[in-house]
């Protein structure tokens, strides 16, 4: 071979390389670059989708000790970043109760509500109802009157555009006759419900309630497609010192996290409870990325509510902690 004809054939063979090097260099950020838009694909694909709302409970001390203005919620509401409104009526019944809960001033009460979400763009949710009537008693003409005073505020959750109103199942703290009368009043409840589209969820709220599994075991018995739970990640209490639901010490409690996977195959919505924050925003008695997790896995999407009740934040510092965590665990 010639030096002329070696010489070309180096040049040929280096244009070669040297266009090989350039082409593996032009690919190799392409590949990369497709990888993580595929992990990013991926990733969103498997992000639940949960929207954030606010209780109305966790402002009761700005307004019955500060003298707060409930009709403020909705623009609390916006102002900390939620997307949805979960009404408690007790907070409005010192105005209800005043015109004896009449047709007028149940219209009243919707018509302001609803214009204060509307001006801030937030979405109804639902209602919890409370003190009107133990719907879980055995003594039939009782409990019958409990439903129906319940009927108002079906009317109003669905006048006000809610899926749900929660109530509790006050009754017997004995199992075995209380959960006859809860499947009794609340198949009554939500055969009301249903031709209005809401739905009726039960919180473990108390007494047999707190009891995951029995209450579980009634949301079978009643077997309806509007009845359903609330999941508190607190209220597990299933016995207390007095006896009561409510106020005495807690002397035995229900495995929490036990509860709400027992609860999430019925659930409608979530309510994230919390009491007190560490140094670090963790909730010091709430494992929330555990109780997340199940709540996750169920295949839920959809609002879950913050629900602040802790002492030594304000209740503001609360809120905020509360859905910063949420949404550190979300994430």
């Amino acid at each position: 071979m010639s030096r002329s004809s070696l010489a070309q054939k180096s040049i040929a063979t280096l244009i070669l390389v040297a266009f090989l090097g350039i082409y593996s260099c032009k690919q190799g950020p392409k590949d990369s670059a497709e990888e993580n838009t595929t992990e990013e694909v991926a990733v969103e694909a498997t992000k639940p989708d949960i929207k954030l709302s606010l209780a109305q409970w966790s402002i009761h001390k700005m307004i019955f000790e500060e003298g707060v203005d409930p009709y403020t919620f909705a623009e609390k509401a916006n102002e900390w970043g939620f997307e949805g409104l979960e009404y408690v009526s007790a907070l409005y019944y010192e105005e209800l109760q005043a015109a004896d809960f009449s047709e007028e001033a149940m219209n009243n009460w919707v018509e302001k509500s609803k214009a204060e979400s509307e001006k801030y763009g937030l979405t109804n949710l639902l209602i919890m109802v409370d003190g009107q009537g133990d719907i879980a008693v055995t003594d039939e003409a009782e409990r019958t009157k409990a439903v129906e005073n319940h009927y108002k505020w079906v009317d109003a959750a669905a006048a006000l555009g809610c899926h749900s109103i929660r109530v509790n199942l006050n009754g017997s703290m004995d199992p075995e006759v209380w959960m006859p009368a809860s499947v009794a009043g609340l198949t009554q409840l939500a055969t009301y419900a249903k031709d209005k589209n809401i739905n009726i969820i039960v919180e473990n709220h108390g007494g047999p309630s707190s009891n995951a599994q029995l209450l579980a075991e009634v949301m079978e018995k009643v077997g309806m497609d509007n009845c359903g739970t609330l999941p508190d990640f607190g209220n597990f209490c299933i016995k207390r010192a007095e006896g009561d639901y409510y106020s005495s010490e807690c002397v035995e409690e229900y495995d929490k996290y036990k509860g709400v996977k027992e609860l999430m195959p019925y659930a409608k919505g979530v309510s994230a409870k919390s009491y007190n924050f560490d140094e670090n925003g963790n909730e010091t008695v709430i494992d929330f990325e555990r109780i997340m997790d199940t709540v996750v896995a169920s295949g839920y999407e959809g609002f879950v509510g913050v629900e602040y009740e802790g002492s030594e934040l304000s209740e503001e510092e609360g809120i905020l902690a509360t859905k910063a965590l949420l949404e550190k665990v979300l994430e």
